[in-house]
């Protein structure tokens, strides 16, 4: 094996690895997000655990994070809850950095 074979398999290696921790950061987030816009449903436990479920499976609709984002916009502005957008988007970015937290807290 030469040297650049080795070089290509430890960037490939990386690159699975990195796309690993960004889709259990964002499943992460998603749950986090889930449980936080339960709280403001006045959801109970157990059916905030499911809720952030649905939140977590809304994730696979599309690319990216528009999709999560207007089922839980479409879940506040049925129920009447005042959350803007600015609030619902910072509060994604804060989850995502709690959620690479608790991955990498749980690696050790």
């Amino acid at each position: 094996m030469t040297t650049f074979d080795r070089r290509k398999d430890a960037y490939e290696s990386k690159f699975a690895h990195d796309e690993e921790l960004k889709f259990k950061s964002e499943a992460r987030r998603n749950k986090l997000l889930g449980l936080w816009a339960a709280e403001k449903l006045g959801f109970a436990e157990e059916k905030a655990t499911e809720y952030a479920g649905a939140v977590v499976a809304s994730d696979f609709d599309e690319p990216g994070d528009e999709d999560v984002f207007r089922k839980v916009r479409a879940d506040f502005d049925e129920a009447e809850i005042p959350v803007s957008d600015e609030e619902l988007r910072e509060k994604m970015v804060n989850l995502m950095g709690e959620a690479i937290q608790q991955i990498e807290a749980a690696k050790k």
